[in-house]
């Protein structure tokens, strides 16, 4: 492990604190970790970009519809409005204040057509935003993996270079060691 120890330059790592232990694994600064998240950051986002362009422009106006749909019917608002909505109509139609103005009587069936309704006519809308939704995951999912396998062969690439290189210092190392006791052999004959 001598070559190893010989190799890390803690000045070329850029180490934020200086190492004691040169067979630890190098840290990388504050820094340079912020750097490499924005840079990150910043290719997915210019990915993501792309994805919802190319999404925007692949998808009708039935598919926006029903996105539109789908997300107002998965809210906190539709939950409210519709819990309000059904609340005043049983009161409404149960209130003997109002007996005179009654248009759906106590097992409420017109209520129950509008829910089966509402239920129906959701339902495909609901579908259909969750399929184009698994649709764009999975490019997103295809994406995440290229970029995954990209740095995979970087990495196993910079992994035999640096191979190479200690090699190399190996040699150079042995080279000096040998060059060293031959001057030591010549100083003491």
């Amino acid at each position: 492990m001598y070559v190893r120890e010989k190799i890390i330059d803690k000045e070329v790592l850029l180490m934020s604190k200086p190492k004691k232990d040169l067979n630890a694994t190098p840290i990388i600064s504050d820094a340079n970790a912020e750097r490499i998240d924005r840079l990150v950051d910043d290719y997915k986002s210019h990915i993501l970009t792309q994805l919802n362009a190319r999404d925007h422009r692949e998808t009708t106006r039935s598919d926006r519809l029903a996105d539109k749909v789908a997300l107002f019917a998965g809210s906190w608002k539709f939950i409210i409005i519709f819990s309000v909505f059904l609340v005043l109509w049983m009161v409404w139609n149960s209130l003997t204040l109002t007996n005179a103005l009654h248009f759906d009587v106590a097992p409420f069936i017109l209520l129950n057509l509008i829910l089966s309704f509402t239920a129906a006519f959701q339902a495909p809308f609901i579908i259909m935003s969750q399929n184009r939704q698994a649709i764009r995951d999975k490019h997103e999912a295809v994406v995440d993996f290229s970029i995954n396998y990209k740095a995979e062969i970087e990495i196993d690439d910079v992994q035999r270079h640096l191979h190479h290189l200690e090699l190399q210092v190996a040699d150079i190392h042995e080279m000096l060691q040998k060059l060293h006791s031959k001057q030591t052999e010549q100083q003491n004959p």
